[in-house]
């Protein structure tokens, strides 16, 4: 299989190694090398160009440099987390929104079932809470943490979930209380994802479990496409992840892996669909307020959802191959 990271744009010079200043947050290594360059070709936030680079030891991919607190904020839109017009949502939507996070809904309930711990589940990142309005439709207690307030009242509005803003290291729950924590394509985008799963690891009863999702650097996506893979997201995703550097993660953060899972059918079939054709995005084309009347608007739509259908047959290829462009994760708290 041709790379689509290309040899022409790689840093040779070694000289390049430990230029990047801080260590590696999985090996802990200084050494780096640039892949590339990029900017955010989805939401077009920015036209700044940031580095991608990746650890020389251990191959974790970063951005660099990182943006700061203030800057990181400009680059995610309003509505970004969640779907402002969800309290007008019709039932198809509903319907297809519910049948697409199925596999998230089977991997967290089979976790839990094979934990003995009772109590909680917190979902990190939360959005607009239909998630969790369908774990607590299946019997379990939930509780969700968002940063974006316009998202978590939508969350107690419209599925009538409790949901506060905040981050992972100042949930409101007393320590060893939860029986899971769930991050959904969150580790990719904080600053220091071993301190958010170090505080995880804190809120969770003994054999609690963490769940997380984030894009898998090692997809076949990523050895095609290069820096147009839509799983790199510049510049909102800080880390892109190898399952082996979520394994090192982990085991620091008290951890064990479980089991993983290389496909979702929400996003492995619709992400590598935006690779091919980011201005077909229906989000993207929200978030940009791209003018376009209602015919217009439904046409691209349909020609979107027709390449996520055309993706579905290569994106479940790679994930039998274990080389899904997403991984998601169960890792038990440890004694």
């Amino acid at each position: 299989m041709k790379s689509g990271v290309k040899q022409s744009d790689l840093a040779a010079d070694s000289d390049a190694s430990g230029a990047h200043g801080t260590a590696c947050p999985a090996c802990q290594s200084p050494d780096s090398r640039t892949l590339f360059e990029a900017t955010d070709r989805l939401y077009r936030t920015t036209t700044r160009n940031f580095r991608i680079i990746e650890c020389r030891q251990c191959r974790l991919i970063r951005l660099f440099p990182l943006p700061d607190a203030g800057e990181l904020r400009a680059y995610y839109p309003d509505d970004y987390w969640f779907t402002p017009e969800a309290e007008t949502v019709d039932h198809l939507e509903e319907l297809y929104r519910r049948l697409v996070l199925r596999d998230h809904l089977n991997f967290v309930c089979h976790a839990l079932g094979s934990s003995q711990a009772d109590g909680p589940v917190l979902d990190v990142g939360c959005g607009g809470g239909l998630f969790l309005r369908m774990l607590a439709e299946r019997g379990y207690r939930v509780a969700g943490l968002d940063f974006s307030p316009a998202a978590a009242r939508l969350a107690w509005k419209g599925n009538a979930v409790p949901v506060v803003c905040g981050t992972l290291s100042n949930a409101p729950l007393a320590p060893n209380s939860c029986a899971a924590v769930t991050m959904f394509h969150v580790l990719e985008h904080v600053e220091d994802p071993h301190a958010y799963l170090a505080a995880a690891h804190g809120l969770l009863k003994a054999g609690g479990r963490v769940i997380l999702q984030v894009p898998n650097a090692a997809c076949w996506q990523f050895r095609l496409l290069g820096k147009k893979w839509s799983g790199l997201d510049v510049p909102r995703h800080l880390w892109n992840f190898r399952p082996r550097n979520l394994d090192l993660l982990l085991e620091r953060s008290g951890f064990e892996v479980v089991r993983r899972k290389y496909f979702s059918l929400r996003d492995n079939p619709a992400g590598l669909a935006t690779s091919l054709a980011p201005w077909l995005d229906p989000m993207a084309r929200r978030v940009r307020r791209v003018s376009e009347s209602q015919p217009m608007r439904l046409c691209k739509n349909l020609v979107y959802f027709c390449l996520v259908l055309a993706c579905l047959p290569f994106a479940v290829l790679e994930a039998a191959c274990r080389a899904g462009s997403t991984v998601m994760v169960e890792a038990r708290r440890k004694q």
